[in-house]
């Protein structure tokens, strides 16, 4: 992951919003507050207008506990609470992570089991979740209603400050031994809780296991040398009475950090935050300050194992390895941000010397999980280093690194290079995106946690001026400090990683072993207590909860009709085009859907691969170097995927195709098509050795996600023969794609793919079979279809010598669904479930029934049995608009059971043990998905991209509301009951034995 600045920035971090039609009065607001101005035991220190973000900062503080607070006054109404605890653990027992799930289970106010999850379905919340990360634990939640936000920040304080942190909720969330069978006392006794198991599968990733490791070596010295999240196997010595301690000491205003953001005025929160929580504590010294790391006086070496990768490109290029360097701290804002820019330089892109000394020569498949900037610790830290690589590298790897180095300091970077990084920031702060309050919590937190300035980390403009100014006054400014940083720093960790075959069977034994320590010391009567307690959690689990002591919005509270998002229907050149006038703060965003429909079915499976790499090999007179310069000096990015869009009307209809996306500054516009019509007219196909680095970089990427994602690749495997659309789904982006693409990486000739590339571009980039979307402020609307006049112009001799039929629709009526049930053995210790069943499309009666179903399943009965009980981190049913059906399991210690217990949710559904209650949630928490913000770049898309249009959606709408208990028990019947249904099931997991005894599985 590039943790750099811009990677920060991006899409979802700095952008303006736009000017609403309403007046910018919390804004306005903001800026009149004073310094030293006393507010509900709060006093101002602090008030800045920050134009470039269009906000105003107030920084305040609580007298009498000395929390700190931050409010981000902005005409925003998706409004955003957080509050973040410096935690510092000094262990791996995963205590500040345990402590996170566990505050969340119950609190003085509202001692209900989970208010935290039966919020989720009481509220319009737009987000709700906690984070831990190496040095402190953050609580967001955000809301576009007054109402909610009240609500949601009532539960947030009393869970984090008064949690009942009771004995069970430990053993649930964090560990417990337990019999595998918590009925059957004379079944073994096994680890369990949704921790540990959460943390198993975090550990089976490669990929995280390399950047945890990195970090413990990298600052040996303090806290960042533990695990925050929880080693598997240290967790099991975390008891509950440290668990107690550690919240006593670390959640305390006075360790705290308020943030809240958007239009809903100040004071209320403030008011609210210190009656219901802050005027209950003194002041006391936390005493949780993270120290410097002391610098190293020469370089270290390090050597770590992991699972070896069934899906690796090459077999025999397995390794890892990377140089990291201790750089400074945090809280010096500029130095940072100098810091994170030459870190992209460095980096990012292919003009990057580290991308052309590393990367260009196929020494390994891509750079290493850790790469870049990382200012997530006290001290920053910066990487590089290759993945994917064989062993008798190591050191030819050691000495490019070094010797880039070298380079770098010795010829510096191109202006053109360091403007094309100044205009992709300039385009990231007037880019919107929905979730901008969580975006700006989660860039400060990191800095504002070691006491550094969170406003002046705002100024981004403020930075960019310094940095320009430095250059010109030492235009060796950039290279001196990669001197400093790089070259000069004995600080440095070289680490290395290879796969053991032994890998899973040595942390098999290891987890035995922990287990033979645990349960060797126990007497008879603790074992009886151990099975006692088992059913007691069971029972307490299986017990119906009252919630009614929770806050909840009712669906009254629902706005009945949606606004209607005003589009004009246009033809440039023949191509149907669709405008959307919006504030979209001087740039233009651009969309052209091309069909497949005259694809030849061989070709289908390289479509992925096509998109992948169709921006990335050069076009027209530039090569790729070139191109990805313009790219980035031109646009914000440009971009070519794969669609499979079902019908909204008809189960077996569905729409394939490829959706072509940038944007840029207005007045780069003619530039933005210039690269689209060179890469329709003259796409570079004949580099071989271009196109083999960037398979191998796709096929890396393919296969890492799937630890990651699991649950997504088993519930696209599930539908596979469901419907006509899933087939090309499982082709496009499921297990089948991963599949191919390690076939194609692992070719030594590529050529044969080099002669289907230009075959596959004859029937996409067409414009016979396309249409566009544009979203743009008015006044650029006009200038925009001017200009994609000009580029249908320039493409129109890529139009097939026939006229194709405009029906881009395709008609499977015939279609013969399957049963199947496929599982996947993979590296990992836990299990990905999932079943799908083919119900109903979008438009039919039945389909918003069963997307409440889903909702009510999964919050009333499927959490409990698979998370809860089961210690899966994660579990429930989804209502898919391709019309699937689907259940699915995450990090599941359980497989067989776990699809047991799918069906006894559906037995549950068609007993009608629900009330209006349990309904009327599942609708909010539906809403709140449905209502959620759309950003003015991404207004009308569904209309374009799927023909949803807003008479549909109100339509929808008012199903939802009508939605009611004879219908849920009756869809659950006729959809979902065995016999009735036709499903697929797939899991992704450890070796089964009794699924390899069971011939009705398809072992893969």
């Amino acid at each position: 992951m590039h943790a750099q600045f811009l990677a920060k920035f991006s899409g979802v971090l700095i952008e303006q919003v736009s000017w609403r039609l309403r007046s910018s009065s919390a804004r306005e607001q903001g800026v009149e507050y004073q310094p030293g101005q006393k507010i509900h035991g709060f006093t101002v220190r602090e008030v800045a207008a920050i134009p470039d973000l269009c906000l105003t900062a107030v920084k305040l503080t609580h007298d009498k506990t000395g929390a700190q607070y931050l409010h981000a006054a902005r005409d925003d109404s998706n409004n955003l609470f957080s509050v973040q605890f410096r935690t510092t653990p000094r262990d791996s027992t995963g205590v500040p992570h345990i402590l996170e799930h566990t505050v969340l289970c119950g609190s003085e106010k509202y001692p209900c089991r989970d208010p935290f999850f039966k919020m989720l379905n009481r509220s319009l919340s737009t987000f709700m979740n906690a984070f831990t990360a190496s040095d402190y634990t953050m609580y967001p939640f955000s809301t576009q209603n007054g109402k909610d936000f009240q609500n949601l920040l009532s539960v947030y304080l009393d869970a984090v400050f008064f949690p009942c942190l009771r004995e069970q909720d430990f053993w649930q969330e964090g560990w417990r031994l337990e019999n595998e069978d918590p009925t059957n006392p004379s079944s073994p006794l096994v680890f369990k809780g949704v921790v540990f198991n959460e943390m198993k599968g975090a550990f089976s990733d490669s990929e995280r296991l390399y950047a945890q490791h990195l970090q413990n070596k990298l600052y040996p010295d303090h806290t960042y040398s533990v695990v925050s999240g929880g080693e598997p196997l240290a967790i099991p010595d975390l008891t509950w009475e440290q668990l107690k301690q550690f919240h006593a000491t670390h959640y305390h205003p006075s360790n705290a950090r308020f943030f809240t953001y958007g239009d809903l005025p100040l004071e209320n929160h403030l008011q609210q935050i210190q009656e219901e929580a802050l005027c209950k504590f003194d002041r006391i010294n936390a005493r949780t300050e993270v120290p410097s790391q002391p610098h190293w006086s020469s370089p270290r070496e390090d050597h770590v194992t992991c699972s070896p990768d069934a899906l690796a490109p090459d077999p025999t290029k397995q390794n890892t390895l990377c140089m990291s360097y201790l750089l400074g701290d945090i809280t010096d804002s500029f130095e940072g941000f100098t810091l994170s820019l030459l870190s992209s330089l460095m980096v990012s892109g292919p003009n990057s010397p580290f991308y052309q000394s590393l990367i260009d020569p196929k020494i390994g498949s891509d750079f290493s999980s850790v790469v870049g900037y990382d200012g997530s610790t006290k001290e920053a830290s910066f990487s590089i280093g290759l993945q994917g690589m064989a062993e008798h590298d190591t050191e030819r790897v050691k000495q490019i690194i070094n010797q880039t180095i070298d380079d770098i300091i010795e010829k510096g970077f191109e202006d053109e290079r360091i403007e094309s990084l100044l205009h992709k920031i300039e385009i990231q702060m007037k880019h919107q995106s929905t979730n901008f309050g969580l975006a700006l919590a989660s860039y400060i937190a990191p800095s504002w946690n070691h006491d550094g300035d969170p406003v002046e980390l705002l100024r981004i403009s403020d930075s960019v001026a310094k940095f320009r100014q430095a250059l010109k006054e030492n235009p060796h400014f950039l290279q001196d400090k990669v001197r400093y940083y790089f070259k000069e720093n004995t600080h440095r960790l070289t680490l290395r990683m290879s796969p053991d075959e032994a890998f899973l069977e040595k942390q098999a034994k290891a987890e035995e072993e922990k287990l033979q320590e645990k349960t060797s010391v126990l007497t008879d009567s603790d074992r009886k207590e151990i099975y006692q307690k088992g059913l007691e959690l069971l029972a307490a689990q299986s017990k119906t909860q009252d919630a009614s002591c929770l806050p909840a919005l009712r669906v009254s509270d629902i706005q009945p009709t949606i606004p209607f998002t005003a589009v004009q229907l246009s033809t440039a050149g023949h191509v149907p085009v669709q405008y959307c006038e919006q504030p979209t703060n001087g740039l233009v965003y651009f969309r052209a859907m091309c069909s497949l429909n005259t694809l030849p079915e061989d070709l289908r499976v390289y479509v992925p691969l096509f998109c992948s790499i169709i921006t990335k090999m050069g076009c027209g007179d530039l090569d790729y170097r070139q191109q990805a310069q313009q790219m980035e000096r031109r646009t914000g990015g440009m971009s070519v995927s794969t669609q499979v869009i079902p019908d909204c009307t008809q189960m077996d209809t569905f729409e394939q195709g490829v959706l072509l996306f940038s944007f840029c500054l207005d007045r780069n516009l003619p530039h933005m098509f210039k690269l689209w019509s060179d890469i329709f007219n003259s796409p570079h196909f004949d580099s071989e050795e271009r196109l083999h680095v960037l398979v191998m970089m796709a096929a890396q990427e393919l296969a890492n996600g799937i630890s990651d994602s699991g649950h997504m690749y088993a519930m696209t495997r599930a539908g596979r023969h469901l419907t006509p659309a899933g087939e090309l789904q499982e082709t496009f982006g499921g297990m089948e794609q991963v599949k191919f693409l390690k076939r194609i990486a692992e070719m030594p000739d590529l050529s044969q793919v080099i002669r289907v590339l230009p075959r596959i571009k004859k029937h996409l980039l067409n414009p016979e079979n396309m249409r566009c979307a544009m979203n743009a402020a008015p006044q650029i609307i006009s200038d925009s279809a001017k200009e994609l006049e000009s580029f249908i112009k320039d493409v129109a001799e890529n139009r097939k010598e026939r006229k194709l039929i405009r029906a881009n629709v395709i008609k499977e009526p015939n279609f013969q669904p399957c049963q199947m049930k496929t599982f996947f053995q993979m590296p990992f210790p836990v299990n990905f479930v999932s079943e799908s069943i083919r119900t109903v499309p979008f438009c039919h009666q039945d389909y918003a029934s069963l997307c409440i179903l889903a909702r009510m399943m999964t919050a009333k009965f499927l959490h409990g049995e698979i998370r809860e009980k089961g210690g899966a981190y994660g579990g429930g049913a989804k209502m898919g608009g391709s019309g699937v059906f689907s259940f699915y399991s995450y990090r599941d210690p359980n497989s067989v059971q776990t699809l047991s217990a799918f069906r006894r949710g559906v037995d549950w559904a068609k007993s009608g043990q629900f009330s209006q209650q349990d309904i009327d949630e599942a609708k909010l928490s539906v809403f709140s998905a449905v209502d959620s913000p759309v950003a003015p770049s991404d207004k009308g898309t569904s209309r374009f991209l799927s023909g949803v249009t807003d008479e549909m959606k109100q339509s929808y709408r008012e199903q939802l509301f009508a939605v009611h208990h004879k219908g849920l028990v009756e869809v659950a019947e006729r959809y979902l009951s065995v016999g009735q249904s036709t499903c697929g099931v797939a899991i992704l997991g450890p070796e089964n034995d009794a699924i390899k005894k069971d011939p009705t599985w398809i072992l893969k």
